[in-house]
């Protein structure tokens, strides 16, 4: 990956507190897992950035590489890869995103 979309992937994760990957948006997610974790965030009362990485196929296969982790939808807290839809939601459920958001 160069050092160009490092940094853009970079600023997006760290635009804001919490950035999800997705596909689709947060308005129109184009999978049920983008779906269900959109969902989740929004049921919490959470504020996020995202973004479409079935806009830009170079992003789309550039984030994977950069997190090391194979599907979307991606969650980032405070920078860091929180995980994929089933973390996400196990998390939920356990109230453990909420204290890690808090």
């Amino acid at each position: 990956m160069n050092e160009e979309l490092r940094k853009k992937i970079e600023g997006l994760i760290n635009s804001h507190k919490v950035f999800l990957f997705l596909k689709g948006t947060p308005e129109e997610p184009q999978c049920g897992f983008s779906w269900k974790v959109v969902e989740t965030l929004k049921g919490l009362g959470v504020k996020f950035g995202s973004f479409d990485i079935l806009s830009d196929e170079e992003m789309r296969q550039a984030v994977k590489e950069y997190s090391n982790w194979p599907t979307y939808p991606q969650l980032y807290l405070n920078g860091k890869l929180i995980g994929g839809c089933d973390l996400v939601l196990e998390m939920a459920e356990s109230g453990e995103l909420k204290k890690l958001i808090e």
